[in-house]
């Protein structure tokens, strides 16, 4: 079955993959480049200070990169809760339109409530197309619900209503391109090239190579968890942080009550 398209949508594997590859950099560092390569006093120091800055460099990408995803991640819910405001006030500015319009606008937006609700849920690429698809198709008879009646005898009050509906189709535009908006994967590269050399460094610069590999796992379980909860984040269909179509929802509740 068709799924997400990129590794960090699956961030429980991508963590095991970025442990072992960090695991393997560590391994190198302290099996073979110690084996060759014996460091005095005086060159120790100078790895000291480049080693502290490597890790340094390290944690401030990382720190920039989980804030980015958070901030995206916080954009999409803010969004989500727009998208429900707007779609519920239409729902009200429809009784501006004549009855029969009115009673058609509304049937659509119950429609078009379900197809959001979906797409917030879907996880599979074949439904996410077929949904996205629908939604066009219900949004162009939206519009022209909406059109009909306010060409036909234009009023400052069926203006409202299609600025009300103008609103709907816009929200639904600015979700899909926060959806689309990911960390770039020129970032992940950089960040995984910084990590590797850090872990490469940290198994080189160990002053005893039995604690080196004792103490091994750490940063690349570490720096592989940060990954793991970075990648949750920032993927909006993937791993267990979504977000989830609460206020949606709510709202699809309130229109089936009587």
């Amino acid at each position: 079955m068709p799924h997400l398209t990129r590794l960090t949508d699956y961030p429980i594997i991508f963590g095991l993959i970025s442990f072992l590859l960090l695991w393997l950099a560590a391994w190198v560092g302290v099996t073979l480049l110690r084996r060759n390569h014996e460091m005095d006093g005086g060159v120790r120091e100078d790895f000291g200070v480049v080693l502290a800055a490597t890790l340094t460099l390290l944690g401030l990408i990382l720190g920039f990169s989980f804030s980015m995803a958070v901030t995206r991640y916080d954009q999409r819910k803010n969004l989500e809760e727009e998208e429900a405001n707007a779609i519920g006030t239409q729902y009200l500015r429809a009784g501006l339109l004549p009855a029969a319009d009115a009673a058609k606008v509304r049937a659509l937006l119950k429609d078009y409530l379900d197809l959001r609700i979906q797409f917030y849920t879907a996880r599979d690429v074949e439904l996410y197309r077929q949904i996205n698809a629908r939604t066009a198709a219900i949004q162009t008879d939206l519009w022209n619900a909406v059109q009909a009646p306010a060409v036909a005898q234009p009023s400052p009050i069926t203006a409202l209503a299609a600025a009300g509906m103008n609103d709907v189709l816009n929200s639904q535009g600015y979700t899909q391109a926060a959806w689309w908006n990911r960390i770039p994967r020129t970032a992940w590269l950089l960040m995984f090239a910084i990590a590797i050399v850090s872990n490469l460094l940290v198994g080189y610069g160990a002053r005893s190579a039995k604690l080196g590999r004792r103490l091994l796992p750490v940063l690349p379980l570490v720096a592989a968890l940060t990954f793991m909860l970075i990648a949750d984040i920032d993927s909006p269909r993937g791993g267990l942080i979504r977000v989830s179509p609460q206020n949606l929802h709510s709202l699809a509740d309130s229109l089936r009550t009587p």
